[in-house]
């Protein structure tokens, strides 16, 4: 029978025996394995078969982040073929989840396909490489996972998640996926994106066609039988900075201008020129509005592009939110990166992220629209 627990000292011994038999290098010492049973930021857990310790998982969590790192997993040869690197691994993931970490990182051989097949099977996935990264100078393949995951029971109103059919209707995307969670009866769908694009767009924008403007997502929305709170922390013309012809600047300045008259006609929109707090987000989830936040791409893509997601739910850890784009592309076949609709669905933001990710560009525009029906 096989027992998943904590490692401690009198493991030790067993601990030494596992790193001599299965690597051949880059090998833990005694010292080291001491130091990580001993310190807050590391969970070293083992697998007992009977009275013999047969395997072992550690993880090292940093440290200020919420990102956590597979160090180094390893079963005796004689027990595998039992599940047990897999046991591990799933209990050290749970284990970091319940720290508040978000992600797991490792990095593996790209000589080890047994342990990339593994880490595969378990929806790791390739984002960078390590040239001559272990002693022998062979190459590391670098995986990441998201270990955070959403307990849809604790989500008050479920939101359908929609992809958006171009690249620059985000805007558009994440409004149909709020105003389908208080109205059954609305059905996302490409015409009606098309239709919200039209009327919301901010006619330029960094590059090609233009995004979405908050005042016109506010105006479509209360134009679909929604009242709207819209909070943007500033009176001046929002994403001037990512236009360089002065001409373009003028337009905009003109569809700012009217947004904000058409805006401030409405009595079912509420405008505060204001910061969105994550106080305020979690106010009108909790009030049964539902909420979608511009934020900054950078840290999902290396992109800074202003990007709306449609929020799902907020914890003590996270904030999680569908992202309507899934588009992100593979470098080759071998190092895939491509992402799932399963990846874009109640993504989580660490809270101590959330404050950067949601302001935008130099000027840090923040801004966010809650809608509820009439």
């Amino acid at each position: 029978m096989l027992n998943y627990r904590l490692a401690n000292e009198k493991d030790l011994e067993a601990l030494m025996g596992i790193e001599v038999t299965c690597f051949d290098s880059d090998r833990l010492s005694l010292r080291r394995f001491k130091h990580w049973i001993r310190v807050d930021h590391g969970i070293l857990m083992v697998c007992q078969e009977n009275d013999q310790v047969v395997g072992y998982g550690l993880v090292w969590c940093h440290k200020g982040t919420r990102l956590a790192r597979l160090y180094s997993l390893a079963v005796l040869p004689q027990h595998r073929g039992k599940n047990i690197a897999e046991g591990l691994l799933t209990r050290l993931e749970e284990a970091a989840s319940k720290r508040g970490h978000i992600s797991m990182r490792l990095e593996v051989s790209e000589n080890n396909t047994g342990a990339i097949k593994l880490y595969e099977r378990l929806d790791y996935r390739i984002f960078d490489e390590y040239t001559e990264y272990y002693e022998d100078h062979s190459d590391a393949l670098r995986m990441q996972k998201s270990i955070h995951k959403l307990n849809p029971a604790s989500i008050k109103k479920p939101v359908p998640w929609y992809q958006q059919t171009t690249e620059f209707t985000c805007g558009p995307a994440a409004l149909m996926m709020a105003m389908a969670s208080q109205k059954e009866t609305l059905q996302p769908n490409q015409a009606l994106e098309l239709d919200i694009w039209r009327q919301a767009t901010s006619i330029f924008m960094t590059s090609g066609h233009g995004g979405t403007h908050p005042f016109g997502l506010a105006l479509a929305a209360n134009d679909q039988g929604f009242q709207v709170e819209l909070f943007i922390n500033t009176q001046a013309t929002p994403f001037l900075e990512g236009v360089r012809s002065s001409n373009k600047k003028d337009i905009l300045e003109v569809v700012h201008e009217q947004f904000k008259q058409r805006v401030e006609s409405r009595t079912d929109i509420k405008l505060h020129y204001q910061d969105t707090s994550q106080d305020q987000v979690e106010h009108w989830l909790n009030n049964d509005y539902a909420v979608l936040v511009l934020i900054s791409t950078y840290r999902l893509d290396g992109r800074k592009a202003p990007h709306w997601v449609a929020v799902t739910h907020i914890d003590e850890h996270c904030l999680y939110v569908h992202d309507p784009d899934c588009e992100a592309s593979a470098s080759d076949d071998r190092k895939s990166n491509k992402q799932g609709a399963i990846d874009c669905q109640h993504v989580p933001i660490a809270r101590t992220d959330f404050d950067k990710m949601s302001a935008f560009g130099a000027s840090k525009l923040r801004t966010a629209i809650a809608i509820k029906p009439i």
